[in-house]
Formats: C-alpha cells, sequence, structure tokens
C-alpha cells in the first residue's frame, strides 16, 4: 500500500502545503501515476497512448455537461424558475433545517438517476441562494465569506456518496460488480454495503449536528 498512499499524501499534500491548486495537484497525481506505472515497468508508449484516450473522451464527456447545464440553467433562469423553486423552497413549513433535509432528499432520489456532474452544475445553483437566505448560523472562523454554503456542500457531498451506494441502483455498487469475481452476486453487494451506508448516515447526522467538523479544518489550514 505504500507506493498508493505515497501518491494521495502527493496529491493532498501538495494542496495542503500550498504548493499546487487543486487543478494543480490533479498534474501531481498524474506525475506519481507514471511514476508508479514505470516503478512496476508497465509504462510504454501504447499505455500513454490509451490513457490519452481516455482522458479525451472523459474530458469530452464533461465539457458536453458543462455546455447542456450551462443552456438549461439559463433557459431557466430566463422563464423564472430559479425564483420559482426559491419561493417554492422558503415556503415550506419545516424550519431552516427542514428545508435543508428536504433538498438532502431531493439529492439522494437525484443520485439514483444522475452523476454528481450534473447535481452540482444544475441543483445547487438553484438551492445556494435558499440556503444562504436561511436564518442558520454557521461558524466561519472569520476566515470563511459563506461557512453556512462550504457546510451545505460537504452535506450534498455527503449525501450523494450515500445515495451512489444505497440499493438498488446506486451508481457504485454497479463499479464494484464490474470488478468483483464471477461468482460475487449483486445480493451479496447489497448486502456486505449496508454497515457503509450506516456509516455514512451517522456521519452526516454528525456533521448536521456539529458543523465545526466541516468549517474548522479549512478555516486553520487557510486561515491567517
Amino acid at each position: 500500500m505504500a507506493p498508493t498512499l505515497a501518491m494521495i499524501l502527493a496529491v493532498l499534500g501538495s494542496i495542503f502545503a500550498g504548493i499546487a491548486t487543486p487543478t494543480e495537484a490533479s498534474a501531481v497525481g498524474a506525475a506519481a501515476a507514471m511514476g508508479l506505472a514505470w516503478q512496476n515497468k508497465r509504462l510504454s508508449i501504447k499505455v500513454i497512448r490509451e490513457c490519452l484516450h481516455d482522458t479525451l473522451n472523459v474530458s469530452g464527456y464533461i465539457f458536453a455537461i458543462f455546455i447542456g447545464a450551462t443552456m438549461f440553467a439559463l433557459v431557466l433562469r430566463e422563464l423564472g424558475g430559479d425564483e420559482y423553486i426559491e419561493s417554492l423552497l422558503t415556503s415550506l413549513p419545516f424550519g431552516p433545517y427542514g428545508i435543508i433535509l428536504f433538498i438532502l432528499g431531493i439529492v439522494f432520489l437525484l443520485g439514483f438517476i444522475l452523476d454528481w456532474i450534473e447535481i452540482t452544475l444544475i441543483i445547487l445553483p438553484l438551492v445556494a441562494p435558499v440556503i444562504s437566505a436561511l436564518d442558520i448560523a454557521i461558524n466561519g472562523y472569520g476566515v470563511m465569506d459563506d461557512p453556512t454554503l462550504v457546510w451545505f456542500v460537504m452535506l450534498v457531498a455527503l449525501t450523494l456518496q450515500t445515495s451512489f451506494l444505497t440499493p438498488p441502483v446506486g451508481f457504485s455498487l454497479f463499479y464494484l460488480k464490474g470488478v468483483c469475481p464471477p461468482e460475487v452476486s449483486l445480493t451479496t453487494i447489497y448486502k456486505g454495503v449496508i454497515p457503509f451506508i450506516l456509516l455514512q448516515l451517522t456521519a452526516l447526522a454528525l456533521l448536521i449536528a456539529f458543523p465545526g467538523l466541516v468549517n474548522w479544518f479549512p478555516a486553520y489550514i487557510y486561515g491567517p
């Protein structure tokens, strides 16, 4: 596990040390991966060509989603859809935390049918004004401009992780089935992820109850 941990440390360490931005750290990770491939004597022109081809396909897929999501959001805003959604959410008789739980429930269900990129580009811009307007005092430790949004985005990320693990249509379950031996059934995978789903839900409850678990560390790292 040492080489893999070293690569993780190179990526995250370069970010936390202020050496690289998250985008630049991806290049650090790519260089570390090439180093591991060279160490294992698997680095060749063919491997590099295949990696470049796959990267081009994924990048094209992501940019297509960006373009489509931007067009959808523009049309929705011009038609007043964002104002309608904002008024609909703020009129719910659940209170601030009830509204947040309602939004997280919608995100959880959308995670069954949409990838995280679509949810991030379409859903988050629509609900961000609602979250900012809620009367929830989240400590930003004098560093964060909008600590409530930082906290909420982490809740969304954890909700999506839980959704991707939840049967019957969790994306991660089918990825796992694709790399498992043939004798491992999908039912076995469904049973095996139950403890991890419970852990995710416990972590989500802790982040809702104690927002400092989200905001303290970034404020400590990037604060003055």
